[in-house]
């Protein structure tokens, strides 16, 4: 865990804006907006199976 907050404190604004350029690069304008709508999809799916999976542990113990 030490190890990844020190990578990600060398990341700065310059390193990030490479990263855009080139990912807008590869995949071009368009293709963004599609990109951010299915991460954005995965997170929220995502949320909603843990609080699920919350519920079900909860409804265990209380049993």
């Amino acid at each position: 865990m030490i190890s990844l907050s020190i990578f990600l404190g060398m990341i700065g604004p310059w390193q990030i804006a490479i990263v855009v350029a080139l990912v807008l690069l590869m995949f071009g304008g368009k293709k963004i907006p599609e990109l951010m709508k299915g991460l954005g999809t995965g997170i929220k799916e995502f949320k909603t199976a843990t609080k699920e999976e919350e519920n079900e542990e909860n409804k265990e113990e209380s049993k």
